[in-house]
């Protein structure tokens, strides 16, 4: 660690810590006080300082007495500087995931990849961390990206642990408040751009925008950027915006998909299991027997290949290793198979997009009837119900419209609001019930998916989490 030439130059070696909660301010500490959505925490300046916090970096108009200020007008971005010094060192290789689709698989793909390929290898984000022979589970309040100080501490934890090549997730919010950022990013990487978020960004533009900056600001010139392109899919616009950016700060920029120049997608065929992949590399062909079932995971398993192969390994033993990966938890994972035969299938996809997606990658694999599960989060985006309740209405035989995580709203008015957009849906009360009622109506050649929550353990009603999980309940209720 080296805060040589930073602001806390003279404190480097009084420095105990840092923390952005004055309550887990020790003596030595340096705090972060940022004015949040929520928060001021430069109201308890004093209470930081009074428990020992020898430095506060926060905006010059801060009030510091007793401490040293270290004023910045961007707190948030100094404060993720110093304490990436101070935590230093990292793994070297580090890749870094952003898009609204596909992150968590994406960095789980490039995790198993570099564990097949014989590297200690591990991941950050939804799924908590992994590695090759532990998980530390996330819990339901955890967030794709953690917060800078637990981010950082753990990245530096990970590399003293012996591990040597570090995938993160590096979502719009944690860009946008400097929660990606303190360590050097080997390698980004971007996988799609579709609805999400708005209640925090306001418009597709300002969460482009957040997406950006781990192109524009945090990767450096020269470092490979692997990017997802298919000009016919919806939203190839905004994916052209990100290779211009890429472009513009010099990135050696690597495209894949079925119009991509690094790896290209030539063919997909879904098999009973998975998929068949032909891709190009270089002129050369490859056939690839993917393990996973779906058009967005061969997109992520694209995104991942090409993100090892930037960073050094051989094409063709990235590619052959495709074939050995497995399924991620919670990502089209196969819960059960009912006692008539019916799979039932759990997936995270809780955007508009990324139900589409779904519904999609099931339809191949459906003799009869796809059956779908879902309901929309409360306190979130609420444009989105509508429109997702007309995707399924649309793209399922039949849809059941439930609770997601309702959180403080009526949890009738957040089914009201996507049943407008699937008048003929049915409405069942309680996600219990609602798996209950798909499992009890599929018959052989149906197939069964509950949509929304995927991996998540809990279910938060109000201000409480009730412990949940759809592959369990799933299980339970087909008697398995």
């Amino acid at each position: 660690m080296s805060l040589a030439g930073t602001p806390l130059e003279a404190l480097a070696g009084q420095i105990t810590g840092f923390a952005i909660d004055h309550r887990k301010i020790a003596p030595g500490c340096v705090f972060g006080a940022f004015r949040g959505q929520t928060f001021d925490a430069e109201t308890v300046i004093p209470a930081a300082i009074a428990a020992g916090a020898i430095a506060v970096v926060a905006r010059p108009e801060a009030r510091v007495e007793g401490a040293l200020h270290v004023a910045a007008e961007n707190p948030r971005a100094t404060f993720a500087r110093l304490a990436g010094a101070w935590f230093a060192p990292y793994p070297p290789t580090i890749a870094a995931v952003t898009g609204t689709n596909g992150k968590t698989s994406t960095v789980e793909i490039v995790r198993q990849l570099w564990h097949l390929l014989g590297e200690r290898a591990a991941s950050i984000g939804t799924l908590g961390v992994t590695t090759a022979d532990e998980r530390v589970k996330a819990g339901q309040s955890a967030l794709t990206t953690p917060d800078v100080v637990t981010f950082l501490a753990t990245a530096a934890g990970l590399a003293r642990e012996g591990i040597t090549h570090l995938a993160f997730e590096a979502s719009s919010h944690g860009l946008d408040q400097h929660r990606s950022e303190g360590l050097p990013i080997s390698a980004t990487a971007f996988t799609n751009l579709s609805r999400d978020h708005l209640d925090y960004h306001g418009s597709m533009e300002a969460y482009l925008a957040a997406k950006l900056r781990l192109f524009t600001e945090l990767a450096a010139p020269g470092t490979p950027a692997v990017i997802f392109r298919d000009e016919a899919a919806e939203g190839a616009q905004w994916t052209r915006q990100v290779i211009a950016k890429a472009t513009a700060r010099g990135l050696a920029l690597a495209t894949v998909g079925p119009d991509g120049d690094a790896l290209r997608l030539l063919q997909r065929v879904p098999t009973r299991l998975g998929q068949r992949l032909l891709i190009d590399h270089a002129g050369t062909r490859h056939e690839v027997l993917l393990p996973l079932i779906g058009g967005y995971q061969a997109a992520n398993a694209l995104v991942a290949a090409g993100i090892v192969i930037a960073l050094g390994h051989p094409a063709g033993k990235v590619l052959a290793a495709l074939a050995r990966i497995t399924p991620i938890r919670g990502r089209l994972e196969r819960a059960v198979v009912t006692a008539t035969g019916a799979p039932v299938y759990v997936d995270y996809a809780h955007t508009p997009d990324a139900l589409e997606a779904a519904i999609s990658a099931l339809r191949p694999h459906t003799a009869n009837r796809l059956i779908l599960v879902f309901g929309c989060g409360g306190d979130r985006d609420r444009g989105k119900r509508p429109l997702m309740g007309r995707i399924a209405a649309t793209a399922a035989d039949i849809a059941i419209v439930t609770d997601d995580n309702p959180r403080s709203e009526p949890p009738a008015a957040i089914r009201a609001q996507i049943l407008a957009g699937a008048p003929s849906a049915l409405e069942v009360e309680g996600r219990r019930a609602a798996i209950a009622r798909a499992i009890a109506a599929a018959q052989d050649g149906d197939v069964v998916l509950i949509a929304g929550k995927g991996h998540e353990q809990g279910q938060i009603i109000g201000s409480e989490v009730h412990p949940f999980d759809d592959a369990t309940v799933a299980r339970e209720e087909a008697g398995a």
